[in-house]
């Protein structure tokens, strides 16, 4: 999986899955632009980290559900190291109720980062892929839009609609063999995870043929793949990184 000479965007790119998404393709040579919104320390920790095993990586404050700063976002990026070549969309929010008690504003914020904001940066970073010679577009999307999720409508609703961005987007770069795929995590090892009470994440589990939550690292290696030049030819595609739990 070599990446030298590549630059990649991972958004959400500080913590949880996405961190580990930033340093597996910086391990495997790539230059890569860390986006976060609020996790500041933990961006600039990273980088701090990567530099020191002699990576290069740059941390860039955004707000992706913001059209103009996803613009600047992508811009700091190509000012930054002259390119981009791979763009992940991690970002992503939850705010969970059931819809007789979801307000207005609980659909609209998750709908606006989780899907819209995913628009806004592959709405920026497109012409550039296009233009670079090597494009990949990985969206992470989730098993609760391929399999809806009760207390889930608005994230549901946003993580379908990456499938179906995904595969849009696909058929319009494909021509200039720009990839857009999408990897959808199922129950992940998270600090979210690891709050649930053992009798609930034992319920959890038995609804995965594997019978465990995947790592982190797990869901980087498939991103990793999908990235890498022995992916070329696979594009539109959702690729579920659940322990069987959205099997088709």
């Amino acid at each position: 999986m070599d990446l030298k000479g590549k630059v990649a965007l991972v958004t959400g790119g500080a913590t949880g899955i996405g961190e580990a998404i930033s340093r597996a393709l910086a391990q495997s040579g790539a230059s890569v632009v860390i986006n976060y919104n609020r996790s500041a320390e933990a961006a600039i920790q990273m980088v701090a980290d990567i530099e020191q095993q002699g990576g290069q990586a740059y941390a860039v404050q955004a707000d992706i559900s913001r059209y103009d700063e996803a613009e600047r976002l992508v811009k700091e990026t190509i000012e930054r190291f002259g390119t981009i070549n791979i763009v992940v969309n991690n970002a992503g929010i939850t705010d969970d109720a059931l819809i007789l008690r979801m307000q207005e504003n609980q659909f609209d914020r998750v709908i606006e980062t989780n899907l819209k904001g995913v628009w806004n940066v592959c709405k920026h970073a497109v012409k550039p892929l296009l233009k670079a010679g090597y494009g990949r577009i990985i969206n992470i999307t989730s098993v609760s839009g391929m399999l809806g999720n009760a207390g889930q409508t608005n994230y549901s609703a946003a993580k379908a609609g990456v499938i179906g961005l995904t595969k849009a987007l696909a058929r319009e770069t494909a021509s200039r063999a720009v990839t857009v795929n999408a990897v959808a995590p199922g129950f992940i090892e998270t600090a979210m995870t690891a709050k649930l009470p053992p009798e609930i994440a034992n319920a959890f589990k038995a609804q995965i043929p594997l019978g465990r939550f995947g790592g982190c690292e797990e869901v980087a290696q498939a991103v990793l793949y999908l990235a890498s030049p022995h992916a070329a030819y696979i594009t539109g595609q959702t690729l579920a990184v659940d322990g069987g739990m959205a099997m088709r």
